[in-house]
């Protein structure tokens, strides 16, 4: 058993009294839902370095927007300097497989920073996302050896802080209608970048803003015979390092505040006939020769574009992580508060909110989801990096292809589920908490807003949910015709079972459903049936003579957005299993229970599904199904406090009120009040407000 020293032990207080009834070890659950003691080790030792260090001090009012800004870099070059992230030395080639890994060891490291930071300040963790793990991605996957001195400079020296320049005023998800350009000019061996108009000016740039020096731009590549090759990736210089500077051909500006997230410094840029070097091109798929010639492995610029944008499934993938943390703090603070605070019952002793079903209901599915969520994106992120990593050094994936089609797919509906569920979450636990979860220093609401922005940005859900939907009805289409799906991962592979769709609901008891195998059969029903459905409306679009786009938007309501959906929820399901059967044994109970919890509850938001597609019938599905989610629920609230003990991080970043884990709720309340700035103070504008007679 590992040494769990490190993690500091939680203070006694209110919340013992269900601290003492949980059935397991609260550390030994936190390193199982991290997955890996180093990366635990790391978290602690950022959580106990910035808490010492006044930067990272928290403020008890909303800082002004420009505020916010200098803050954040002032405290993401903070963290560069504590040197969380070993400075290797870099000497080799990008075909070197050494390299390649040293890369993979620095992208986890800078995960877990990552994920430490996120609850802390949001911004912090995003800017560094943004600006040093997605470029640096990008350079390795898009780039050739020619573009290691910026990898270096990102990674090792910290001189390139970066942005990511893809979005148009007017255009965001149709990237191949993007309209900046990038034309070849072989006399100066220089690309020409420049913007037509303000609509096709880059926008919602995180970074460009204020602070970035480089950006990675896709734009349309020219070549001198006018010919347009689609959007490719350039390493554009935007401000000298030295000053900050913008340089001259730019016009760059900052796009103001947001509703959250407000340390990102989100920017526009226009170009106005601004030249770079050949050589910034990233030339992975494609390239031009000096004198003008385009040369690439694709024939069709549409397959150089999926390549180039592929990349965004790391950053998508560092969202759905993102989201697990934002979900783990909303409700602990929510749980936490409802063990602490009485409400109600006989006149000599109040009930604890957490005592009532009711309440129950509420939070208790969204803390199964918050630890299912972990289990799945902990192991999903493993699969993604040992295939991208052994992908990049050269090694044989076998159907490498297939296995990244499937892996966008499983990505672009993942992260419309988490992110969606969590902003949901977030809402309820704001509400569970009553009106002291208003306050800001309750930390719901700007968990909240920090939260919201992730359901649009790297890929609108609704827009990116589509892509998804396209994968699934081809495997479907191919196993209707008699051919294996393309599933390397397995996610699809219980097609090829006739039997799936003539199963139906049996059970006459709750303990039947309490059950990971009905509930995975279930699921591979309704993913067969939903697949059968929008397969069936879609081609009878087509069949009146719409085109593909047009009968694809009309089979999105009710089926092909229901469909992703679905498909999302079974992969949480399946994947976090598999990762439940390699914990210790003393956490598999508790870990089942939420599992089924987590499990039964979206069974139950697809109810009308189960019984229009004839998988149910009268009314023992939906009783059983609700009857064993309440069973569940007081099942777990034994346990639940330890849960979100293992599912919070410390105090100091928790950064809540009403969540502290002593539970001494109305003290920590108290001290809140008269620590306000000014508050016990006459108004300063008293003069403004009082009669100038009493004067």
């Amino acid at each position: 058993m590992e040494d769990l020293s490190f993690v500091p032990d939680l203070p006694k207080g209110p919340l013992d009294v269900y601290r003492n009834t949980a059935s397991f070890n609260w550390k030994r659950l936190k390193l199982a839902l991290e997955g890996d003691i180093d990366s635990l080790k790391l978290k602690y030792k950022i959580w106990r370095t910035l808490e010492k260090d006044p930067l990272f001090a928290h403020s008890a009012v909303t800082l002004p927007v420009e505020e916010q800004k200098r803050i954040t870099q002032l405290q993401l070059k903070k963290i560069n300097e504590y040197k969380f992230i070993p400075k290797e030395m870099f000497n080799a080639s990008y075909s070197n497989a050494h390299y390649v890994r040293i890369f993979f060891f620095q992208t986890r490291t800078i995960m877990t920073i990552n994920e430490a930071v996120q609850s802390l300040n949001p911004s912090v963790s995003v800017k560094m996302a943004i600006g040093i793990y997605l470029f640096s991605n990008a350079l390795l996957s898009l780039g050739t050896e020619r573009h290691l001195k910026f990898y270096e400079a990102t990674i090792k020296t910290r001189e390139i802080l970066a942005s990511f320049a893809l979005t148009e005023v007017a255009h965001g998800s149709d990237a191949r209608l993007m309209r900046t350009t990038a034309t070849y000019d072989p006399s100066t061996r220089e690309f020409v970048i420049h913007t037509p108009d303000f609509e096709a000016a880059k926008c919602w740039v995180g970074n460009l803003g204020r602070t970035c020096t480089h950006t990675l731009l896709f734009a349309q590549l020219i070549t001198p015979d006018g010919t347009n090759h689609g959007l490719h990736g350039f390493m554009v210089p935007i401000r000298n390092p030295d000053t900050l500077e913008t340089y001259p051909g730019l016009i760059v500006g900052d796009m103001g505040e947001k509703i959250g997230v407000n340390g990102i410094d989100n920017g526009f840029i226009m170009f106005n006939q601004y030249r770079i070097p050949r050589e910034n091109l990233l030339n992975r798929t494609a390239d031009v020769t000096e004198d003008g010639t385009y040369e690439s492995s694709f024939s069709e610029p549409s397959r150089i574009l999926g390549a180039a944008l592929e990349n965004l499934s790391a950053g998508r993938i560092g969202i759905m992580q993102e989201s697990c943390h934002s979900l783990s703090s909303a409700v602990s603070i929510a749980v936490r508060y409802a063990a602490s605070r009485t409400q109600f019952g006989d006149r000599q002793k109040e009930t604890p909110l957490i005592e009532y079903e009711l309440h129950q209901w509420r939070l208790f599915g969204h803390v199964a989801a918050a630890v299912v969520f972990r289990l799945y994106i902990e192991s999903f992120t493993k699969t993604y990096l040992e295939i991208a990593e052994k992908s990049n050094a050269g090694h044989r994936v076998d159907n490498l292809s297939e296995t990244v089609s499937e892996i966008h797919a499983m990505v672009s509906c993942s992260k419309p589920l988490l992110t969606w569920s969590v902003l949901r979450a977030a809402q309820q636990c704001r509400e569970a908490c009553g009106g002291h979860g208003y306050l800001k220093c309750s930390n719901l609401g700007d968990i909240r807003s920090n939260h919201e922005p992730t359901v649009t940005y790297e890929g609108d859900n609704n827009v990116l949910s589509q892509q998804a939907g396209n994968w699934l009805l081809r495997q479907y289409e191919a196993a209707r015709g008699g051919a294996l799906p393309d599933t390397p991962l397995g996610t699809l592979a219980f097609l090829t079972d006739d039997a799936s769709l003539h199963r139906t609901f049996a059970c006459t008891s709750t303990e039947q459903l309490k059950n990971p195998d009905f509930i995975l059969s279930t699921y591979k029903w309704l993913l067969t049936w939903m697949l059968k459905y929008t397969h069936e409306k879609n081609e009878s679009e087509l069949a009146k003579g719409l085109t593909k786009v047009q009968a694809r938007n009309k089979s999105q309501v009710y089926r092909w957005r229901t469909l992703t959906k679905v498909y999302a929820e079974y992969l949480t399901l399946m994947i976090s299993l598999g990762s439940i059967d390699r914990k210790e044994p003393g956490l598999k109970p508790v870990l089942m229970k939420l599992y089924c919890l987590y499990g039964l509850s979206v069974l139950d938001e697809n109810l009308v599904e189960l019984y229009q597609g004839g998988f149910a019938k009268g009314g023992d599905c939906a009783r059983l199904v609700r009857d064993a989610i309440l069973e569940l629920c007081a099942d777990v609230k034994g346990e639940v406090v330890s849960v979100v003990d293992a599912l919070a991080p410390t105090d100091f970043v928790l950064n809540s009120v009403l969540g502290r884990s002593d539970g001494k709720l109305y003290q920590n309340l108290q001290k809140s009040f008269f620590s306000q700035p000014g508050v016990f103070e006459r108004a300063r504008w008293w003069r403004e407000v009082v009669p100038a007679s009493k004067l």
